[in-house]
Formats: C-alpha cells, sequence, structure tokens
C-alpha cells in the first residue's frame, strides 16, 4: 500500500497499546495454545483481538475508500502484530514502570475505563428526580439583582486617589440616608451605560458594572451600600435595592444537565471505590514524617 497513512494509523495505537497491555486489558494464554475464537493472531502469548482488528479494519478503508480486498486484511493484521512486538517491548524496556508520558496514560487509561463502566448503566427517571431534588443548590440559576450605583469616573491624567475620596464620601451620604440623586448630582460623573432600575441575572449586570463589581454587589444584602470598588472603568457605589434568590429550574428543563452530573458522580465513586480496592490489595509503605 503505497499511501503511509493507514499505516500511521495504526501504528499511532502503539503507546496506548502498551497501556492497555500494562492494565491486563488484553488476554494471554498459554504458550502454544491454540487462538481462541475471537482472536486472528497470537504474539508470544498476547492474542490479537477479532474486535481491534475489525476496527482498525473498517478505518483504514474508510481513509483509503478501497474494498476490504485480502492484501488490505493481511496489511491490517501484520500492522497489528508491530504494534504488538512494539508494546511487548515496551514492557520489556520497563517503560510502563520509567517513562512518564507512558504512566500517565496508563493511569487515564484506567480511569478511562473504570468510569466508563460505571457511566454504562441508564437511570431511571424516578432516580434523576431524587438526584436532582437532593442536589437542588447545584442546579439552581443564579438569582437576579436590582442595584444603584453612583459611578465616579478617574481621568486618565487625574489623580486616582482623589476620584477615590469623592467616592468614598457618596458611600457615607448614602449610608446617612441622602437621595441618590442629589448625592449622584455632586460626586457622582455621567455613566456610558446606566444600570437599568429592574431585577438583572448577574451575567446581565456584569455589562453595565464589569465583573469586579459584580463580585461586591453579589456579596452585599439587600438595602447595604458597598465600599467604593475600584474597576479599570472608575469607582464603584453600590447599593442592593432588592434581591431575588436562587431559583433551581424545572427538572425537564434541564434533564440533560442533571444526567450528565449524575454520571459524573457516578464515575467519580466508583473510581474512589475501585482506588480504596487497588489499596486493600497492595502493600503500600510511606515514609513518616514525610520530608
Amino acid at each position: 500500500m503505497n499511501d503511509r497513512r493507514p499505516t500511521l494509523l495504526l501504528l499511532a495505537g502503539a503507546a496506548a497499546g502498551v497501556v492497555a497491555a500494562a492494565a491486563g486489558l488484553v488476554s494471554a494464554p498459554e504458550e502454544g495454545a491454540r487462538l481462541p475464537a475471537d482472536a486472528v493472531a497470537r504474539v508470544n502469548t498476547t492474542v490479537v483481538r477479532r474486535e481491534d482488528y475489525d476496527r482498525l479494519l473498517a478505518a483504514a478503508a474508510q481513509d483509503r475508500r478501497l474494498p476490504l480486498d485480502a492484501a488490505m486484511r493481511r496489511h491490517v493484521v501484520d500492522r497489528l502484530i508491530d504494534e504488538e512486538l512494539l508494546v511487548q517491548r515496551g514492557l520489556d524496556l520497563g517503560l510502563a514502570s520509567s517513562d512518564r508520558k507512558v504512566r500517565a496514560d496508563l493511569a487515564m487509561a484506567v480511569i478511562g475505563a473504570v468510569t466508563e463502566e460505571s457511566g454504562e448503566d441508564q437511570p431511571s427517571d424516578d432516580d434523576l428526580r431524587r438526584f436532582y431534588q437532593a442536589n437542588a443548590d447545584f442546579f439552581a440559576g443564579p438569582g437576579r439583582l436590582r442595584l444603584e450605583q453612583i459611578f465616579v469616573r478617574v481621568p486618565s491624567d487625574g489623580d486616582p486617589a482623589a476620584a477615590q475620596e469623592r467616592a468614598r464620601q457618596a458611600a457615607e451620604r448614602l449610608r446617612a440616608g441622602e437621595a441618590v440623586a442629589a448625592v449622584r448630582e455632586e460626586f457622582g460623573d455621567r455613566e456610558f451605560a446606566p444600570v437599568p432600575d429592574a431585577l438583572l441575572p448577574p451575567a446581565k449586570l456584569r455589562d453595565y458594572i464589569g465583573p469586579t463589581a459584580l463580585q461586591a454587589a453579589l456579596a452585599l444584602d439587600q438595602g447595604e451600600v458597598g465600599e467604593p470598588v475600584r474597576s479599570s472603568m472608575g469607582f464603584h457605589v453600590l447599593r442592593v435595592l432588592e434581591r431575588q434568590p436562587d431559583a433551581a429550574p424545572p427538572f425537564e428543563s434541564v434533564r440533560a444537565q442533571v444526567l450528565g452530573e449524575y454520571r459524573r458522580r457516578a464515575g467519580e465513586a466508583a473510581l474512589r471505590g475501585y482506588l480504596d480496592e487497588l489499596r486493600e490489595r497492595a502493600e503500600v509503605v510511606v515514609v513518616e514524617p514525610l520530608p
């Protein structure tokens, strides 16, 4: 075959093959045993599985868009044998223990196998609803805020300390009960996009006051006037007029998100249980005290 792409495609699996062999994901019959029904070849004591052959044969055929003739089938088997020889040589050289990349690939392969197996179970709708109700705070959307703001601009050639002092005085006057319009008239500057007098979600408020001032506003209680907050635009004096608490959306509207989180946590639990089992079967000695 003149086109090297199928060859590269097949040999690219060598590193993954090292991981599979080291993790015990291939079978190793006794020397001289007959090939099992699900094998297409044996390299030393390790069989080349039919499912790997079928998968790579289909990939090679799709890549070249040629019929699956005898030459292509032989080519695929030869490349799988070459891959297995490289895998076995890599294990003989101790790459699974000494090469950091191979070790990382091996760990990730085992993690993927454990979590993927845990995700194969399809939870019932009742299971998902119970999970959603038990974790309603996690799925709750952000609440809404109604703010009023006095903005003090810092001129590019001006004194930031003077602007900060104006903002401090504005905050004090608001806390003393003066009307925001009067305080804004005396201390504030014109805003390019004034904050609407409406309950807005945080993502929308960010467009008006920026991320730094938004974080300060989210920390305020209803009716509270915050300390002046410096942003790239200037100083923000904020008061929360009204807060609408976080609310969980209807289950049906976030079912896909609930399923994804359910499977993610199930995978984490399965991995933790798997690691605990491995620790129980292993002899682990730790230097005490740690250096």
